[in-house]
């Protein structure tokens, strides 16, 4: 069960350390205070440790609604001038955590480069990645997911942002979809992203990108030498709290 931890006076790179340490939700209040959820394997006093302060009031975590997740209040998603509203529900990709912040800023520099024609989001979850394309202009998406929890949530989220006409769902993985798209993004994990390689690298349009993300740093190198393997070049890696986005190129 979570807890939750409420800190006054913080250093300024307090935010990074509690996300490092595995914060599951944090907030940073107009006068500085921060609130964060901190999963029970990591005690109350390590956090204070890490953040060099005794000053740590602890109390438990309040579950918004049954099944949901653990968040300290439901906010929307901002990408560039466009806010997306996200239902309060269990599948992945509130927005907060960092791999999915790496996924929408990529979303949002190749877009004001050069705007895809469409978009494959590969373990769409919540679909905020695929969500956020479309508000930002892509003309259409497409989510897919072997979690069927998950599409049918993307579903009500798309609705919800009155973006539902221009988003396709599908349940499975990149095996079950056929075509090509100039841009495609994976945000899941560093194993399953290097089991797919060679049926998601077919999925890439003439010269498209893919961001991968949901990739400790630890492990970037197997996942960028998967792909570069099957003929995708590196074009930029971006990096926050311990994870990785690569963003590669098709090269035929």
């Amino acid at each position: 069960m979570p807890y939750r931890v409420d800190l006054r006076e913080v250093a300024t790179n307090a935010l990074d350390r509690l996300v490092e340490l595995g914060a599951i939700d944090a907030e940073i209040a107009h006068d500085g205070a921060i609130a964060a959820l901190m999963p029970d394997s990591v005690p109350p006093d390590a956090v204070a440790a890490a953040l060099g302060t005794a000053d740590v009031a602890v109390s438990p975590a309040v579950g918004r609604d049954d099944g949901s997740v653990w968040v300290l209040s439901l906010r929307p998603i901002r990408v560039g001038r466009y806010v997306l509203r996200l239902h309060d529900a269990a599948a992945f990709g509130t927005g907060l955590h960092p791999t999915t912040a790496l996924c929408l800023e990529a979303i949002e520099e190749t877009a004001i480069t050069a705007m895809p024609g469409a978009l494959l989001d590969v373990g769409t979850g919540s679909g905020v990645l695929a969500l956020a394309a479309l508000a930002i202009g892509v003309p259409r998406a497409m989510g897919i997911d072997i979690d069927e929890n998950a599409l049918r949530v993307a579903a009500e989220n798309a609705r919800l942002n009155a973006l539902d006409e221009r988003l396709q769902l599908v349940l499975g993985g990149p095996e079950a979809v056929n075509g090509t798209w100039p841009f495609v993004v994976a945000n899941v994990l560093a194993a399953p992203l290097i089991e797919m390689a060679p049926v998601l690298v077919r999925r890439i349009g003439h010269h498209g990108q893919l961001v991968l993300s949901g990739i400790p740093s630890s492990v970037e190198p197997e996942v960028d030498a998967a792909y570069r393997r099957l003929g995708m070049q590196r074009v930029r890696v971006t990096s926050r709290a311990g994870w990785i986005a690569l963003v590669m190129q098709a090269s035929w």
